[in-house]
């Protein structure tokens, strides 16, 4: 598949019926860190203990870390001092039309 530009990610990792299985049986390029871990990290040591966790086993296996739900500058603050680089939520921008991502996108320098 990579072969071919497809890339996979696993979503809302960390909950559900996301699995440490999956990183090792499917092809998995990206695992997105379930918000619910991101929004309590600054406050509570085991939620940021669990963000560190997937943030440092992710980065031992050469997979990128996406943390999802990213809000408040405060929870930016922490993923990135984890070292979480690459980050979604409304801190950013909430959902859209691609017509108006593209002027969204065009007003950015």
């Amino acid at each position: 598949c990579r072969r071919l530009g497809v890339s996979f990610a696993i979503d809302d990792f960390g909950t559900g019926y996301s699995s440490l299985s999956y990183l090792q049986a499917l092809p998995v390029d990206t695992v997105k860190l379930d918000r619910s871990f991101v929004v309590r990290a600054g406050d509570d040591p085991r939620s940021r203990a669990i963000v560190r966790s997937v943030i440092d086993l992710t980065g031992a296996m050469e997979l990128d870390c996406v943390a999802e739900g990213v809000e408040t500058p405060e929870q930016l603050e922490v993923v990135s001092d984890l070292g979480c680089d690459i980050v979604q939520g409304y801190l950013f921008a909430r959902p859209m039309p691609a017509d108006e991502l593209t002027r969204w996108l065009d007003d950015r320098p």
